[in-house]
């Protein structure tokens, strides 16, 4: 038997091949599908099966470029509603891949119909050695329950869900469709990418209640916002198969420049350092130096948006579009061909974006000299936040900018912990017209008690 996970680290998704006897079966399929087709090659073996747990919320399966590309047939629970050629399974429902049985077992909670794979390979054993969780059971955390339902009502079918793993042997190896990072579980996912039944049940604080009303309560009050692109992204998924990824041409700077005029949002990936020393006019920087790309340009910008996309190179434009298309951005226009090297040879117009250090920070908050706004999450804020500074969460930047920035007295410094959402949300009010903006760089509001400024908790 070969077994093989392939992750999308930017999004923090695992998908798995399981293969036997010639033929393999893809679980879960990312949008890029190059490495599971070299994988095939090299292992000498075809994919035949493609199985999907549910219809994922945060990212575009591949499935439709994966049937495209080898014609393989796809595997869904028969409540998943798709609207594309799928052979449905019911709770109980086996398939075989040359001497592996996997067995699938309907564990509803974060999805109605989401299903866990059960897996034995036969020629060692007759017992299931191996659990494919996809998104119930993460190693140290569960499953949101809020993605398709009320969440009570996904809280009761995650507990009911949980029970029916109870008699498997405590050796069983679970396999999750996420890594920490993810936003379809809570804080407590692990970035370690497996673990066995038998110690999450020991370890695993939410299988360690047995009472429903208090598993209820628990896993409803803890949940996180929702990304506004997740609800578009269970629609591609549900509807018909994608079976092309976008071609993404480079274009010239003057030809940027005339999209950008008639609407085109420019994504930027730099790092933030490079970013607010020189960047395209209005364009918006999602940096490429941390995972989770996709996600936070979802946040922030529209996907139907017309989208451009500038990065250090050419090579790593395309990654990135890659990682847009990923979470559901369908109107790719193409990349700044040679980067802002490009467009400073054109002789156009650049923006920049003024950056203080921490210790700077703190010595004109003490002055009096600066208004500083604060765009860390509401858990950030509430644990130590400079008072009198203002509260905004970089993605609530999307709605629009509140008139107490617009208004805010003298220069707007932007921080959070490192740099990373404080250049975002820089970009995004410089968008929206407010040029009285400062990046806070190469650190954030955590380091100004260390420079004399004290912290106050609490909202």
């Amino acid at each position: 038997m070969f077994f093989r996970e392939i992750l999308n680290e930017d999004l923090g998704c695992a998908s798995y091949i399981v293969a036997d006897g010639g033929e393999a079966v893809v679980v879960d399929p990312r949008w890029a599908i190059e490495e599971y087709l070299e994988i095939a090659e090299e292992g000498g073996f075809e994919i035949t099966r493609i199985l999907e747990t549910h219809n994922h919320a945060d990212h575009v399966s591949g499935r439709g470029r994966l049937v495209e590309a080898t014609g393989a047939k796809i595997h869904i629970s028969h409540e998943a509603g798709v609207d594309y050629e799928h052979e449905p399974l019911e709770d109980g429902d086996v398939i075989e891949v040359g001497g592996v049985r996997i067995a699938a077992i309907a564990t509803p909670g974060h999805r109605p119909e989401h299903m866990a794979f059960l897996i034995e390979e036969t020629s060692r054993a007759e017992e299931p050695w191996l659990l494919l969780t996809g998104d119930s059971l993460f190693v140290g955390d569960l499953a949101r329950p809020d993605l398709a339902v009320e969440p009570e009502e996904g809280a009761r079918g995650l507990f009911r869900s949980l029970r029916k793993l109870d008699g498997l042997q405590d050796f069983v190896e679970i396999r999750p469709g996420h890594i920490g990072g993810s936003l379809c579980g809570g804080a407590g996912m692990s970035q370690k990418p497996d673990s066995t039944i038998g110690f999450e049940r020991r370890y695993n604080d939410y299988l360690r209640i047995n009472d429903e009303e208090e598993f209820v309560r628990t896993l409803a009050r803890e949940q996180a916002p929702q990304p506004p692109n997740f609800e578009r992204i269970v629609e591609l998924n549900r509807g018909p198969l994608l079976r092309a990824g976008a071609t993404v041409e480079p274009l010239s700077p003057r030809r940027v420049r005339e999209l950008v005029g008639e609407g085109a949002v420019v994504i930027d990936g730099r790092d933030q350092r490079e970013f607010y020393a020189a960047h395209v006019p209005g364009s918006v920087n999602v940096t490429m130096n941390q995972s989770g790309v996709g996600t936070r340009a979802a946040w922030v910008v529209d996907p139907e948006s017309a989208v451009i996309v500038a990065a250090g190179g050419d090579e790593d434009a395309r990654r990135m579009a890659c990682m847009l298309e990923a979470v559901g951005f369908r109107n790719l226009r193409g990349y700044l061909s040679g980067g802002l090297v490009s467009w400073r040879a054109a002789k156009l117009e650049i923006e920049t974006t003024p950056a203080i250090d921490v210790p700077a920070l703190a010595e004109r908050i003490k002055k009096g000299e600066i208004t500083l706004l604060d765009v860390r999450e509401e858990d950030e804020w509430k644990a130590g936040h400079v008072e009198g500074s203002i509260h905004a969460p970089y993605r609530t930047l999307r709605d629009g900018v509140p008139e107490e920035i617009r208004d805010a007295h003298g220069p707007l410094a932007v921080a959070c912990t490192g740099g990373i959402r404080s250049s975002l949300a820089a970009s995004l009010l410089k968008r929206a017209g407010v040029n009285n903006v400062e990046q806070v760089a190469d650190g954030g509001v955590p380091m100004l008690p260390a420079e004399g400024i004290e912290l106050v908790e609490g909202g």
